[in-house]
């Protein structure tokens, strides 16, 4: 039972420290609960980040949830869910009550505009990450690189161009086309 105090402390110091949401707290994610505690193996985080996308509700919070109730159950879902949501509640509870005019501070403003550059960094370093493990897989290199070239490249046509596509219909796409081109290589060996 020692996991469940630890599965609340360790999604409440993700919480606690990560600003700019789930995607920037995919690497913190990643560092306390694959290479730090191994409570999950890369290829289980890969599917679990690609999952909780996928689903309803943000990235982070079903990341927390799922890793909870691998740990231990319904009781560890709920404890790790609360240990990444807290302390984001409780921070923008307690700026909404006293600070009025929070951001029209020029330090506050400054300080945000570095905290901006610095969640973009976490969100490149996960996405790396992510690419690098993939990669790592010599059975399936050439197809991820197929794909992350081909979904990297129609991503920067389509921001370029002001399009604005929901990834939701992206990871559909991805699954589908996934499904006959691995298919395919598969019935072709």
């Amino acid at each position: 039972m020692k996991t469940i105090p630890d599965l609340f402390l360790t999604f409440a110091k993700i919480g606690a420290f990560t600003f700019g949401g789930g995607y920037a707290m995919i690497s913190l994610i990643d560092s306390e609960c694959v290479e730090k505690k191994k409570w999950l193996t890369h290829d289980e985080f890969l599917d679990m980040t690609a999952i909780a996308e996928a689903t309803p509700g943000p990235i982070a919070i079903n990341c927390a949830t799922y890793v909870g109730y691998k740990q231990a159950g319904i009781i560890g879902a709920v404890l790790a869910t609360l240990g990444v949501v807290l302390p984001s509640f409780a921070i923008i509870l307690l700026i909404s009550m006293f600070f009025e005019r929070f951001l029209e501070y020029e330090i506050v403003a400054n300080a945000f505009k570095g905290i901006r550059i610095a969640v973009s960094m976490l969100i490149i370093r996960a996405g790396a990450k992510m690419l690098v493990k993939m990669y790592k897989k010599k059975e399936k290199r050439a197809e991820n690189i197929i794909f992350s070239a081909a979904f990297f490249g129609t991503m920067l046509i389509l921001n370029f161009l002001g399009i604005d596509f929901s990834a939701i219909y992206m990871i559909l796409i991805a699954g589908t086309l996934g499904l006959f081109f691995f298919r395919k290589r598969r019935e072709s060996k």
